[in-house]
């Protein structure tokens, strides 16, 4: 993959650097907040090389790339002039040019926003934390060691100072100044007022009751006090002479805060985060296997529309306030199913590029990056994915029966979380992997018997289904009727670059749906003839030609892609359906330069459409090439 192009591809896609008001990422896709997103062509997007897939939720408009995300992420970052990130939102903010949103919308968005920069940090402590109850499980560290203290203390940093590390991400979302909203975070854990409240006595401050509370490792409180923040800070700000802002402002929104959040905003937020783990917990305790169905059975839908960061308050709330949370389990068996199920379509499938494809992703969805195998395989093929919720909900009541519990807070529900279950009672552990087993089984079943409907590339495909074309004197099956298939030897149509199919920015060409061949960047605005026989079709709008050989060769040349909405302008057709040519005739010209203004690829695939003649197709070698050079040979 070219991430260099495939980023510049992105960042024109989307409107341009100036529709960007922020944009992040988390393991698999890059999430922008743009300032109009019917700027951005979604509908390209998802046919662009390097793309598994757009989706617009909760306000953000998502591009899914996969695994080498990060590596797009520092190139598109890198072709921007100015930063993407809380600079932009802060200005968007002040010139009034925030979008009106649905509150619902609003507020997943800024949950998601908050959370996807700070989990790396949770994700490491939390593997640590894993790492080192797995040690002390089998006898290789006490936990009396002071050893064991320190790795305790690395494990254990990162969700004790939490409420820190969020009120910077939550100030960044907000576009408020990031190190005030640490330094009221810094102020209500501070060692004294920790002391303070640590007895139970309500204190007071100024004659006003203080409740007692503690915040380390809690969520909403933090998060309450940066929001009501935001809003302080911004108002002084406002009122405040230029020369003396850096003064004043953060001076009186420590003042006002600190001592609201110790006697207001903090312990309602605690009441809250209580009340929501609390209720998680009787849920499970009350009706555990519904709960886990329910959840398990819909973990990946909440996944695809980005819902699923809603959940990591409770997360996060059970594990501080329980020692323990339910949901990670659920995640995790919802996880395998999407991997058992794309082991199910490889095991089902005829098509060796399929089955690589679905063994590939279905091993790293296990691994607990389910992206590449939801959208590459599961969804593409509909059943496989309702086999997937079906295997998550198995699990889930498996998990929900056995009463399975996560005990760290890992970043990626796989195999490599495992040690999240690991606890003092080992069968919790051996429940989470029987649990997951039972998840990647039952769907990879549920899917090879429910089946899918696969296109086979083998099959022949005479010319665009979809496209109108001009009637033929000739059909390309009368033509070749009589004649048996030989090695044919294929001709450039046009002078330019030689690419793979691979790289068209269409899946039909470039999952060779359509037939194998080769692609070509033109760098001169015409067509001939790349091998003797007869043009079968011709397009109204030009831009796609069918031939067919003398020796029983079907071809397609089609150029440039979504060409035909330009309705034949800049195509100069210089033959008709039933022409006898031979090797250089001219076929059409088009312009080339009008085309890609128009916002059109012009890159042209030049396929063998019935390759179930053909045993392969066997390249010239040439990288750049004139016409009439020998671009491929298909071989019988």
């Amino acid at each position: 993959m070219d991430t260099q192009q495939l980023s510049k591809d992105i960042l024109k896609l989307v409107g341009g650097e100036e529709n960007i008001d922020q944009v992040t990422h988390c393991m698999t896709r890059l999430r922008f907040n743009l300032n109009d997103n019917k700027k951005a062509d979604k509908a390209t997007l998802k046919n662009t090389p390097g793309v598994m897939g757009v989706m617009e939720n909760g306000g953000q408009f998502q591009v899914i790339i996969g695994n080498d995300v990060p590596i797009v992420y520092n190139a598109l970052v890198g072709n921007m002039s100015k930063s993407p990130n809380a600079d932009n939102a802060s200005s968007s903010a002040s010139t009034g040019e925030k979008k009106k949103r649905n509150p619902i919308s609003a507020l997943f968005d800024f949950i998601s926003g908050m959370f996807t920069p700070i989990l790396p940090a949770i994700t490491g402590a939390g593997m640590i934390k894993g790492i080192v109850a797995i040690l002390v499980a089998v006898g290789w560290l006490s936990d009396t060691s002071s050893t064991y203290i320190i790795l305790s203390a690395i494990g254990d940093g990162a969700f004790y100072f939490l409420p820190i590390i969020l009120a910077i991400s939550a100030a960044r979302k907000l576009g408020s100044n990031m190190y005030i909203a640490a330094a009221l975070a810094a102020g209500i854990m501070h060692p004294t007022i920790t002391a303070l409240l640590a007895d139970g006595h309500n204190s007071s401050f100024m004659g006003i009751t203080v409740i007692a509370a503690t915040y380390s490792s809690t969520v909403i409180p933090i998060v309450l006090a940066v929001w009501i923040a935001s809003y302080v800070e911004k108002a002084v700000d406002r009122v405040i002479h230029a020369s003396l802002k850096l003064l004043i402002v953060p001076t009186v929104t420590l003042l006002i805060m600190v001592p609201l959040t110790l006697m207001t905003v903090g312990p309602l937020g605690t009441v809250l985060g209580n009340g929501l783990s609390g209720g998680i917990s009787w849920l499970f305790d009350n009706m555990s296997i519904f709960a886990s169905i329910l959840i398990g059975g819909t973990m990946s839908l909440l996944i695809i529309t980005g819902m699923h960061y809603a959940l990591l308050p409770i997360v996060v709330g059970s594990m501080t306030t329980l020692g323990y949370d339910f949901i990670i389990p659920l995640m995790f068996a919802a996880n395998l199913a999407q991997g058992g199920a794309a082991f199910g379509v490889g095991l089902r499938s005829k098509n060796a590029k399929t089955k690589s494809l679905a063994y590939s992703t279905g091993l790293t969805a296990i691994m607990g990056i389910t992206e590449p195998a939801m959208y590459g395989i599961n969804m593409k093929f509909k059943k496989p994915f309702i086999a997937a919720l079906s295997g998550g909900a198995i699990a889930g009541a498996f998990m929900g029966i056995f009463n399975v519990k996560s005990y760290v807070i890992t970043g990626l529900a796989g195999l490599p979380s495992i040690a999240a279950f690991v606890s003092p009672a080992i069968s919790t552990l051996i429940y989470a992997l029987v649990g997951g087993l039972i998840a990647i089984v039952a769907a990879a079943i549920i899917t090879y018997f429910l089946g899918f409907q696969e296109e086979n590339a083998s099959e022949p495909v005479a010319a665009p289904a979809a496209e109108p074309v001009t009637p033929a004197t000739t059909s390309a099956s009368t033509v070749t009727e009589e004649v048996k298939a030989q090695d044919e030897q294929v001709f450039s149509p046009i002078t330019g670059e030689v690419k793979p199919l691979s790289e068209v920015p269409d899946p039909a060409f470039s999952e060779e749906i359509m037939g194998k061949g080769f692609a070509i960047q033109p760098t001169e605005g015409r067509v001939v003839s790349p091998i003797n026989g007869t043009v079968f079709s011709l397009s109204k709008s030009g831009h796609a030609i069918g031939l067919v050989s003398d020796t029983g060769a079907e071809m397609l040349i089609h150029i440039g892609i979504d060409t035909v909405k330009l309705k034949g302008q800049f195509f100069s057709p210089k033959v008709q359906a039933g022409a006898k040519v031979a090797v250089g005739d001219v076929l059409m010209e088009f312009d080339r330069e009008q085309i890609e203004k128009a916002g059109y690829t012009t890159i042209t695939p030049v396929i063998i459409t019935n390759m179930h003649q053909y045993e392969s197709i066997e390249s010239a070698g040439r990288t750049t090439i004139k016409e009439k050079d020998l671009l491929f040979t298909a071989k019988v």
